[in-house]
């Protein structure tokens, strides 16, 4: 299974909006087929195992990450191919959350008479999938907010000056989480002040020739939270390709952004602001599994406050920006007693920089 998991992570940069999934086939001690689902459309993991272990598939043991489907999307029953190829055992880490199968395509195999085994390395199977997992389960994209600072908690000088605060290595693991990431998300003041693009940039991924492939045939989508359309159309940002513009403005300046390639959604909140569950329910709808934010203090305070940030990933500069720079996340707190709690799960050094990876702490029972 372990094995099986090496191989699904392969397909961490393209199976968008399918999960990661990989399989081996073991006969007599010997793995004698191996796949990975690298793209949605194409075979599952489970087809790309299967043929290569051939006949030898017949009595062999099949470990998948993720229970095999059992209906008919893009491609055939993986669950089917697993009966017809004569495997006498299955081992699934997890049980697939998604409704057209959850369950059914174990019962299928057990109906075959085929010996099933569920729940092996369960907790690095849903992990390697926790954005597929929770648009299955609440209806909602799995959130990371990323973050660049000072060691004294800035992120930018009082004049917005910003680039660069990290070093090359850091700027590489940002260019593999936006890889990642079904969608890139961020603000009109971020683009107006860095004249940001917000690509995925081949050169910096540091990632081997195929993964670096796979990547740029999948591109995120890149979201610009634009309430009163303040960001130009010949704004570097429009210019880098397809966007979505998300508005509070009225549907009369759709026209003018599709004819420049890209498209408008209007989801007014608010006090003039676009209501921010909403769009994360909407991108979910359109099958979005992660939504990676790089965005300023304002409009990432703004998810933060709103409880809608599972992961926080901080990179951290050994230098200070000095006090009147500007602050990490707008948290107007007033006492400690509303302080916000994170559980670090993760701190390594990326370059000359470090990367902090942290949790919202729930109170009990959420």
């Amino acid at each position: 299974m372990a094995r099986a998991l090496e191989l699904a992570r392969k397909g961490i940069y393209s199976t968008h909006p399918n999960p990661r999934v990989g399989c081996v086939i073991v006969r007599d001690g010997q793995i004698v087929g191996e796949g990975w689902h690298a793209r949605a459309g194409e075979p599952h993991a489970e087809v790309h195992a299967l043929r290569q272990a051939g006949d030898k598939a017949k009595g062999a043991t099949a470990y998948v990450t993720l229970e095999p489907c059992s209906h008919h999307g893009r491609t055939p029953p993986c669950a089917d191919a697993l009966v017809d190829a004569g495997v006498a055992r299955v081992v699934a880490a997890m049980q697939d959350p998604n409704p057209d199968v959850a369950g059914r395509g174990l019962l299928r195999l057990m109906n075959a008479g085929i010996s099933v085994q569920c729940g092996v390395l369960e907790d690095e199977a849903r992990a390697l999938n926790k954005g597929f997992l929770k648009r299955m389960i609440k209806g909602l994209p799995y959130v990371t907010v990323k973050l660049a600072m000072s060691l004294d908690g800035r992120t930018a000088m009082a004049s917005g000056e910003s680039q660069w605060i990290t070093g090359p290595a850091a700027r590489g693991a940002v260019q593999r989480l936006r890889a990642q990431s079904s969608v890139v998300l961020t603000g009109a003041d971020t683009v107006l002040a860095d004249k940001a693009r917000l690509t995925v940039r081949p050169d910096e991924l540091g990632l081997n020739a195929e993964l670096t492939g796979l990547a740029m045939t999948r591109p995120p989508l890149r979201v610009l939270i634009d309430g009163r359309l303040r960001v130009p159309l010949d704004a570097p940002f429009f210019q880098a390709g397809h966007a979505l513009v998300v508005t509070c403005a009225a549907a009369s300046a759709r026209e003018r952004y599709h004819d420049e390639g890209h498209d408008m959604l209007a989801l007014a909140g608010s006090g003039g602001h676009v209501d921010l569950r909403k769009l994360l329910i909407e991108l979910a709808a359109r099958g979005v599994n992660d939504v990676l934010i790089e965005a300023g203090p304002r409009l990432a305070g703004a998810f933060t406050r709103l409880g809608m940030v599972d992961e926080f990933q901080i990179f951290v500069a050994g230098k200070f920006l000095g006090s009147s720079a500007r602050p990490l996340l707008d948290l107007p707190l007033a006492q400690m007693s509303e302080a916000f709690e994170l559980k670090i799960t993760d701190i390594r050094a990326v370059g000359d920089d470090w990367r902090v990876i942290a949790t919202p702490k729930l109170p009990p029972g959420v």
